[in-house]
């Protein structure tokens, strides 16, 4: 296994698989919980946190079909775990990368990843430390779409109607 940094930032799942996996270069985060988890460039470890909230796996699920992008199953997601590591290369308040969706960013490349190794999480940057054992699917991961791939397993989810959007900041038409 390749050595990973001391300092990791917990990110939920699928976000945390798509930085790792799935090409997302960008992690938004508002300004003030940049400023206050002290996040600055440099290589991180990614920390899938233990919580992963259905509709915003949903969201994220259709959102990134859009650009090709095929999301595991949840109940394949590990959550409490570091699963890789990426460098920060800057603080974003602009971007033009699909990823981008917030009032600021972290700018990410170079993603490496790892075996997930339980530890649990914590704010913003934190020291972290192996430790526990990776959390246990949810019910409704479990009962997520047809558990063998179905009869066109191979295809990609498809949503009668687009989920909505659950975080984020909330415009004219959306409020």
């Amino acid at each position: 296994m390749t050595e990973l940094p001391p300092l990791a930032l917990s990110v939920r799942q699928p976000s945390a698989w798509a930085i790792i996996f799935g090409g997302k270069d960008v992690e938004n985060r508002s300004l003030g919980s940049i400023r206050a988890g002290r996040m600055e460039p440099g290589r991180i470890a990614i920390h899938a946190a233990i919580g992963m909230k259905q509709a915003e796996y949903d969201y994220l699920v259709w959102r990134w079909a859009q650009d090709g992008v095929t999301v595991p199953r949840p109940d394949a997601l590990p959550r409490r775990a570091i699963i890789g590591s990426v460098e920060v290369v800057r603080v974003v308040t602009e971007s033009d990368s699909p990823w981008f969706g917030g009032e600021a960013g972290l700018l990410l490349r170079d993603p490496v990843p790892c075996d997930p190794v339980p530890a649990p999480g914590a704010l913003g940057y934190f020291w972290w430390e192996a430790g526990g054992a990776l959390a246990e699917p949810l019910p409704w991961m479990r009962n997520w779409g047809p558990a063998d791939g179905g009869l066109f397993g191979d295809l990609p989810v498809a949503f009668e109607q687009p989920p909505v959007k659950p975080f984020g900041r909330k415009t004219d038409e959306s409020s």
